[in-house]
Order: structure tokens, then C-alpha cells, then sequence
């Protein structure tokens, strides 16, 4: 919000919230991708048995499941992609997307620090990056919005 021209208010919870969408969308943008040639998100990941069918059906579910998150999320937070779209009347429903794909990526973290020494080196650390920064700003979005549905119930 712009109250002049020299002073700038920024509000950290939206901030959080939007950081958390962005994720929303990037998970949708990763979910396409794997269900279309699974081997290329999952080859950071995993290395070369990316390309072997196992994997690929693996990461075809693992694209499908990022998909159904992230247009859940994005739907629950009153993201619209279609014209006409409203937000829902209260948080709750959000803050339940957001979490749900916190606990998503932070599995994914748990899943690859426990793989550490097995995983490619050239690539594990974006990874590990990746899953451990989607999960802290899921879980910051759903506890800004329970906060903020806090405050306005003062």
C-alpha cells in the first residue's frame, strides 16, 4: 500500500503468502512437466535411472500428485484460472492446501537428506534446497492466514 510517493508499507504476511503461491504455481508447472517426460524433473533428483521406466511411472505419480496440490491450492486460495473466479470466505481452506504441501515438501526433504550419499552430488543440494524453501513457505502461508483469521476475530 502507497500512502505517498516517498513511502513504501509492505505487509510481511502477504508477502509470505504470495511467496507460498508462487510455489503454488511452480508445482503446477512441475507437475506437467513430469507427467509429460518425467525423466526431466526427476533426473536431479535421482540421476541417470531417471530414464528407466519404474522411475518414469514414479515420476509421473509424483507429477500427478504435485498437479492435484498445486491447483487445489491455488483454487483454495482464490487464484483464478478461469475469468469470474472468487476467493472463499475464510482462510481455513487455504491454510489447509498451503500445509498439506508443506508436509509434501518436507517429506521430500526428509526422503532425500536420508538418500544423501546415494543421491547424484552435482544436484542434490538444489533439491534439498527446493523441497526444504517450498516447505517453509507452505507452512509460513497456512500460519499467516491462521493468524490473520485470528486477528480479525478480536
Amino acid at each position: 500500500m502507497v500512502r505517498d510517493a516517498n513511502e513504501l508499507t509492505v505487509n510481511p504476511l502477504a508477502l509470505l503468502r504470495h511467496g507460498a503461491t508462487a510455489v503454488a504455481v511452480a508445482r503446477v508447472a512441475l507437475g506437467v512437466a513430469a507427467l509429460a517426460r518425467p525423466s526431466v524433473p526427476a533426473r536431479p533428483w535421482v540421476g541417470e535411472p531417471a530414464d528407466e521406466i519404474g522411475l518414469q511411472v514414479l515420476g509421473r505419480a509424483l507429477g500427478a500428485r504435485d498437479l492435484a496440490l498445486g491447483l487445489g491450492t491455488l483454487a483454495a486460495a482464490g487464484v483464478s484460472l478461469a475469468a469470474g473466479g472468487k476467493p472463499p470466505a475464510g482462510p481455513w481452506p487455504a491454510a489447509a492446501w498451503y500445509a498439506a504441501g508443506a508436509l509434501s515438501d518436507a517429506l521430500d526433504l526428509t526422503i532425500t537428506v536420508t538418500a544423501w550419499p546415494r543421491l547424484p552430488r552435482a544436484t542434490r543440494w538444489l533439491v534439498a534446497a527446493s523441497a526444504g524453501g517450498a516447505a517453509l513457505a507452505g507452512a509460513a502461508a497456512a500460519l499467516t492466514l491462521i493468524l490473520e483469521r485470528a486477528a480479525d476475530n478480536r
